[in-house]
């Protein structure tokens, strides 16, 4: 069983349980490798609460990404804080390493989502875009006012991309956050 985030996870409601239970399996493993049956049995439910709750795969598939959003952004937002005592690209930086550095890292739950189901879950996608449109609106705090900022926020959020791609297929994190740091040398406000 994958640990829960409270170790009284079985006192928690049912669709509690059922989201909890796919938004680890279906990280860790994948959606199209967790199956619905393996949600229902390791989150200690019966079919029709499953189906009562959830309609159908797409339909949980879909809140596991709004709750991974959710979650997801707010820690993206309080990291940068929490790293911005420098500056903003060397906060990106060192949020990036936080994120990357964690045992249960398995790259971006919308980047894989959207490969593995996104021709077949448009909502997949949309959930997806809307995602990466706040992740922007965050970078682009961290840039210079101006009217290169929205520009230079989409550029960053590509690297980032790229960053999370690399660390995911195996390359040293050390490295791949040095060549973030040396593409966004400059973009930072100057004291």
């Amino acid at each position: 069983m994958i640990p829960l985030p409270s170790p009284a996870w079985k006192d928690l409601p049912a669709r509690d349980r059922l989201l909890l239970t796919a938004h680890a399996l279906f990280y860790r493993d994948g959606i199209r490798a967790t199956g619905i049956d393996r949600v229902i049995a390791e989150s200690g439910v019966t079919k029709v609460t499953f189906y009562r709750h959830f309609p159908s795969k797409n339909d949980l598939i879909c809140a596991y990404l709004e709750y991974r959003h959710a979650g997801w952004i707010a820690w993206f937002a309080a990291a940068l804080e929490r790293h911005g005592g420098a500056s903003g690209m060397d906060a990106l930086v060192a949020t990036l390493s936080e994120w990357f550095g964690r045992d249960d890292f398995r790259g971006c739950a919308f980047i894989n989502s959207v490969g593995e189901v996104g021709s077949t879950v448009p909502e997949v996608v949309a959930i997806a875009q809307r995602h990466k449109r706040e992740m922007t609106d965050l970078v682009a705090t961290l840039l210079p006012p101006g009217v290169q900022r929205a520009r230079d926020a989409e550029a960053v959020t590509l690297v980032v991309e790229g960053a999370i791609v690399r660390v995911q297929m195996g390359e040293p994190v050390k490295a791949v956050l040095g060549s973030v740091a040396r593409l966004l040398e400059g973009l930072a406000p100057q004291p």
